[in-house]
């Protein structure tokens, strides 16, 4: 018998996200996430670390068995939301939700599940970002013990320990970052950025069984992965809403004006409604029930409501909006390469129309 998903938020979780929003204040203020982004080192490995090594957030979903927290995906998504609500450029959402779970998915490596547990290494899917959950991916060529072949569109290749590679003999394996070559791509999402990896002969170790250790990853980040968009769409129209209110056009708070006042109104019921549509897929993952159908539903809402808040933010700004100090371009490039990470909205519509079995006639 099923049971009604619980979509409000604990006191547990609510303390979870204070705590993780006091950190991210310290390490992710606007600025310097803007200068990280014009450097050559996008990632900010000092909050990584607060986050990993100091809270203890990396290790979430692996059972304290194995050297991890125990909780479950409904914590895991409140920390995404308050990485969204700051574009934080850190590997969490690619090493302690995708890459972890590939490797739950396997149950081979107890070693390696701590080391990303604790922070101590970061892991990436060898899976280009673009892939949705079920959809064919790129496999590299194993031959004589060795692992050779290119793969594009990886995301936080570059900040990654240890590459999670699928070989053509269907298993996953775990290759060190050291025995490949990792070339940057040009990416929209200056906070996320994906590489080309290239093997040439690295030495790999067998984990498990690719495809469904992959299916599993994928699963689970396109589910958690609405939680950073809500996240990112709520600061984008908060920020708008506090910029309307201060803003004066013919001596009068520009938000007083209809016109805004109807789109801000459209806009927060779109963010409410994305609210609920994260938290259910969020539930449905901790508890394993109606998982692909509640993940299906929060992506194909959930790439349409962020872009359109970081465009009416960047919109409703002026021309603040349009400098490069004012982060707001940071949140719709991120909301933009979002809409097509694990599965454009499109996809998932139509995974979702297979199964509630509405398919085209």
């Amino acid at each position: 018998m099923s049971t009604q998903p619980d979509l409000l938020y604990s006191e547990e979780e609510e303390a979870l996200r204070a705590a993780v929003r006091d950190l991210l204040a310290d390490h992710c203020d606007a600025p310097g996430v803007i200068a990280r982004t014009e450097s050559d080192a996008p990632h900010d490995l000092a909050a990584w670390k607060a986050l990993a090594d100091g809270m203890g957030l990396a290790g979430l979903l692996v059972p304290e068995a194995q050297g991890g927290q125990g909780a479950t995906h409904r914590e895991v998504a409140v920390v995404l939301e308050e990485l969204g609500r700051a574009v934080a450029p850190v590997p969490y959402l690619t090493s302690a939700v995708v890459a972890t779970e590939a490797l739950l998915g396997c149950e081979s490596d107890a070693g390696l599940l701590a080391e990303l547990a604790s922070g101590r290494k970061i892991g990436a899917l060898a899976v280009a970002l673009n892939v949705a959950p079920g959809g064919a991916y790129k496999a590299v060529r194993h031959e004589g013990g060795a692992l050779h072949g290119e793969l594009t569109g990886i995301a936080d290749a570059s900040a990654a320990d240890v590459l999670l590679v699928p070989a053509d003999d269907g298993g996953l394996y775990a290759v060190d970052a050291d025995a490949v070559t990792v070339t940057p791509q040009p990416s929209l999402d200056l906070t996320r950025p994906v590489a080309t990896v290239r093997l040439d002969g690295a030495p790999g170790r067998l984990l498990g069984d690719a495809e469904s250790a992959v299916r599993r990853a994928l699963r689970a980040g396109a589910g958690l992965l609405a939680s950073e968009q809500l996240g990112l769409a709520d600061w984008t129209l908060t920020e708008t809403v506090r910029y309307l209110k201060d803003r004066k056009q013919f001596n009068r708070p520009v938000g007083g004006f209809q016109a805004l006042k109807h789109r801000l109104a459209q806009l927060w019921l779109e963010v409410v409604n994305l609210r609920a549509a994260a938290r259910n897929a969020a539930d449905a993952l901790a508890t394993g029930e109606d998982v692909d159908v509640a993940v299906a539903v929060a992506q194909a809402y959930a790439a349409p409501v962020a872009v359109h808040a970081a465009e009416e933010a960047l919109q409703l700004h002026g021309g603040l909006g349009m400098t490069w100090e004012h982060p707001v371009h940071l949140y719709l490039k991120r909301a933009k390469a979002d809409s097509i990470a694990y599965g454009t909205a499109g996809a998932h519509r139509e995974a979702l129309a297979e199964l509630v079995d509405l398919g085209a006639p």
